[in-house]
């Protein structure tokens, strides 16, 4: 395998020592399967993304993010790819769904980490993509949450899904409501079903 570059190995070592410091309270444990779809809520900050880095090295997993093409342009293209991006080709005439459902097919090993509400701007609505995705490759979905206020989260459940939309989001919102009772971004929990939505859209 080839040694990271230095720019990861900088960056990376960066924002775990920013994610000790904070002292964070981690609950559950690494999935049991290596293939999987973590969906991460509620979004509410930048700092979701330091709080899910140190969370997955602790637990020692190496989640995959997806990112727009252009971002994966020299000079960045070792260090996104490194970092665990994957790269969505916008202009393709398969949506980022199909893409992603390529791209477990093609790995043995594949965690994709998803927020359901797009930008931590959203008002909570979810969108469906990450549910698509985990149907169309017939993988389950690990539910993974942080509190910023409480300094608290971590990996849920695992859950395989049914294909009755409704019927697991309602078990999956059930699991956010125990665990952040309250949060006012889980009042309006839901999504609807497109999934043409890009990342970071």
């Amino acid at each position: 395998m080839t040694r990271p570059s230095l720019l990861s190995r900088l960056t990376q070592s960066a924002l775990l020592w920013i994610y000790r410091r904070q002292g964070w309270t981690i609950h559950g444990q690494a999935p049991d399967s290596p293939r999987c779809v973590i969906i991460g809520a509620p979004h509410t900050s930048n700092w979701d993304f330091i709080f899910f880095l140190g969370v997955t090295r602790q637990f020692g997993i190496r989640p995959r993010f997806m990112g727009k093409d252009s971002l994966f342009r020299w000079p960045l293209t070792r260090f996104m790819h490194e970092m665990g991006g994957v790269p969505v080709v916008r202009s393709s005439s398969h949506n980022y769904v199909d893409q992603m459902i390529d791209q477990f097919a093609a790995h043995e090993d594949f965690m994709l980490v998803v927020a359901p509400e797009g930008s931590r701007s959203s008002t909570g609505k979810w969108r469906s993509g990450f549910y698509h995705i985990a149907m169309g490759a017939g993988v389950p979905i690990v539910l993974a949450w942080v509190d910023n206020a409480r300094m608290e989260g971590g990996l849920g459940p695992t859950m395989m899904l049914t294909g009755d939309y409704a019927a697991d989001m309602q078990r999956i919102a059930a699991f956010y409501r125990s665990v952040m009772p309250g949060h006012p971004k889980l009042a309006v929990m839901g999504g609807d079903h497109s999934t043409n939505e890009g990342p970071g859209q």
